[in-house]
């Protein structure tokens, strides 16, 4: 005969001679949404950089203004956001308000401009008595307050430009300097004021 084999543990408790195997399972589970958690979380995070990164080099992107040009209707340190599919969709509008890449002959610590435009392709524009004229007819600016044009010679856009302004006159480097903008040259359209958040509104 053969002797049965003695216990491991003699005199201790079943649930001391081996591990708890289901116990062990709750600890395997554990880990497995643990982990589960974490890769959902790197994957939420990495849609959420991709898709902030598409936005902003194609949709939409902010700009702070620096410096007093568009004044009253931008002031320094207000913070914009720029609609880049605006001109995909439909051609550039008087009044709009655009940033645009920086043209020659101005200050090269700026890498972007905002202006308004005033002048469309094809028309001339020029300035006297106050005013800014297009095709010899005075146009009607109520975004400068009632603030007056100083006078320049008169411009003709070429096809495919635009003769963009600061709306304050006196203290803006605009076309009257570069002269009109290639439209290729043009960001977006500013359509929103994020920030101060006293003065948040639709441009």
């Amino acid at each position: 005969m053969v002797d049965p084999a003695p216990e491991p543990f003699p005199g201790l408790p079943p649930t001391l001679e081996r591990p708890d195997a289901s116990r062990r399972g709750r600890l395997d589970e554990r880990r497995r949404t643990r982990t589960k958690s974490i890769v959902e979380w790197v994957i939420v995070v990495a849609a959420a950089i991709g898709i902030a990164i598409v936005l902003r080099t194609f949709v939409v992107q902010t700009f702070y203004i620096p410096s007093e040009s568009m004044v009253p209707t931008l002031k320094v340190n207000d913070r914009v956001v720029v609609n880049k599919l605006s001109y995909h969709m439909h051609s550039v509008h008087r009044g709009d308000i655009v940033v645009f890449t920086r043209p020659p002959l101005v200050d090269k610590s700026y890498k972007d401009l905002v202006k308004r435009v005033v002048g469309l392709p094809g028309e001339t524009v020029d300035g006297h008595d106050g005013h800014v004229y297009i095709n010899g007819k005075q146009l009607n600016e109520p975004y400068l307050k009632g603030k007056l044009t100083p006078d320049f010679k008169a411009y003709t856009v070429p096809k495919g430009s635009y003769w963009v302004m600061g709306d304050n006159r006196n203290a803006s480097e605009d076309s009257r300097v570069f002269h009109a903008i290639p439209e290729r040259t043009i960001v977006g359209r500013v359509f929103v004021r994020i920030w101060p958040l006293n003065r948040i509104g639709l441009l």
